[in-house]
Formats: structure tokens, C-alpha cells, sequence
């Protein structure tokens, strides 16, 4: 009895030992794996990242609330600030617009505060007032001088000039341009006949002309192809090639 309480005893105190040892080894894991959040911060959901509550930004590693200077508001994300409508961001503040005469307010992105009324232009950080010219109408655009010329008119310096076919040729685009029917092509300005030789043919373009198979360009003509003995017209259709087993030697083909 003696000895299988003593064995009894010993078998327990090893259980213990185990269990503590267990015990220690989860609890170092646990602070191995623990991460400490600063003050206002929050979990991003990507693994042990943080990230800092609205109306604090992160500074080295802790959440330093964000100054929202008067006439200003925090933004969208939260994490920094914008001026209200009618103010301008000066170092870390908010200053009032000056709004030049024949202005109005605007709050268009990386603008500065204020937009020139119609028929008005920044100029010298004010609005001046100009004059549409004739055939032209006014644009409402801050990255145009303010104006365009009507259809069959091109710009020309500060002014609209008509744009005019020539014979065979006609207005394209937005009829501030021209191009020369089928069968003519352009020559300084005006439309000049494409002379097809024979056995030629207008291309695709219809500007100007290619030969049909069988024969090849030379200068304004088309030459037949001769062909020699062993060899064949090219995909191309307008020069020849040997048959395998040839090659072309001048005007011939040579067999080894």
C-alpha cells in the first residue's frame, strides 16, 4: 500500500509539473503574439496592423489628434481637414477668399477659391472681360481661352476663319478640316486626279494606286512580271520567287 501510494503521489506531481509547464509555454506564446493599440487607434483587419480613429493621424506610433482650424472641417477619411466654402488652405490655417470683381465663388479642386464670370478671363490673379469673335461662341472652360469656332470655321490667332473645299473635296471632322474624294488626292490646296496606269488599280484609300497581279510598279507604270522556269508569282502578287529547292540569281533561278 506503502509503495503504490508513494507511486501514486509521484505520478500525480508529474501531471502538475506538465500542466504548469504547459501553462507557461502558452502564456509567453500569447504575449509573443499579443500587440499593444496606442491610445485612439483601432485594428486595420490585416493581420497585427493598427490604424488611427477618426479625427487622429498616426505620428511615428502612437494617435495625435488632428487640429481643425476655424472655418475648416475634418474630411471624408477622417484623417485630415478641409476648409469650408469661401476658404483657402494657407499653411495650417483657413483664409477667407478674395473673390475679384466679375467673379464668383468655385470650390473646384486645386483651384484657388474663385472662377471669372461668363464672357470674363483670369488675368493678372483678376477677371478681365474679352470679346468673342465673329463665327465663334462662348466656352464655359478653365483650360480653353473661353471660345470656339463654329462648324466649317478654324481658329487662326484670335480669329475665325472659313474653311473651304476645294473641287472634289469635302469637309470633315468637325468641318474644320478637308479630304479629297475617291480618286484624288491632296496637293497643297486642292484636290488633284490620281492617274492610274494600266493594269493598275485605285487602292483602298482611293488616293492613290497599285498594279494588279501579275505585274510590278515602275515609276508611274506597271510592268508585267516575267517569270523564269522554276519559279512563281509571291503572295504579294506584283514579284516572283523560286520554287524550293531553287534560288533567285538575277533574273533566274539556280538550282545547286
Amino acid at each position: 500500500m506503502n509503495i503504490e501510494s508513494r507511486h501514486g503521489h509521484v505520478s500525480t506531481a508529474a501531471l502538475i509539473l506538465a500542466a504548469s509547464v504547459l501553462a507557461a509555454s502558452a502564456n509567453a506564446w500569447s504575449q509573443e503574439g499579443t500587440h499593444v493599440l496606442p491610445a485612439n487607434a483601432q485594428t486595420s483587419g490585416f493581420g497585427n496592423g493598427w490604424q488611427c480613429a477618426r479625427g487622429f493621424q498616426r505620428v511615428d506610433e502612437s494617435c495625435v489628434a488632428i487640429k481643425v482650424p476655424t472655418n475648416a472641417y475634418l474630411d471624408s477619411t477622417g484623417g485630415d481637414w478641409d476648409c469650408t466654402r469661401g476658404y483657402a488652405k494657407v499653411d495650417h490655417g483657413c483664409k477667407a477668399v478674395q473673390i475679384p470683381a466679375n467673379a464668383h465663388a468655385d470650390d473646384e479642386p486645386f483651384g484657388h477659391g474663385w472662377r471669372c464670370n461668363r464672357n470674363y478671363r483670369e488675368v493678372n490673379g483678376g477677371c478681365a472681360h474679352f470679346i468673342v469673335p465673329a463665327n465663334a461662341y462662348y466656352v464655359d472652360s478653365s483650360y480653353s481661352q473661353n471660345w470656339e469656332c463654329y462648324p466649317g470655321y478654324r481658329r487662326e490667332g484670335e480669329k475665325c476663319t472659313a474653311v473651304r473645299a476645294p473641287a472634289n473635296g469635302f469637309l470633315v471632322g468637325d468641318r474644320d478640316e478637308w479630304a479629297c474624294e475617291r480618286g484624288f488626292r491632296k496637293s497643297a490646296d486642292t484636290c488633284m486626279a490620281v492617274l492610274v496606269p494600266a493594269h493598275g488599280y485605285l487602292d483602298s484609300g482611293g488616293h492613290d494606286w497599285k498594279c494588279e497581279r501579275g505585274f510590278r510598279q515602275e515609276e508611274a507604270n506597271c510592268v508585267a512580271l516575267i517569270v523564269p522556269p522554276d519559279g512563281y508569282i509571291d503572295y504579294s502578287g506584283n514579284d516572283w520567287t523560286c520554287a524550293e529547292g531553287s534560288y533567285k540569281q538575277g533574273t533566274a533561278c539556280k538550282s545547286d
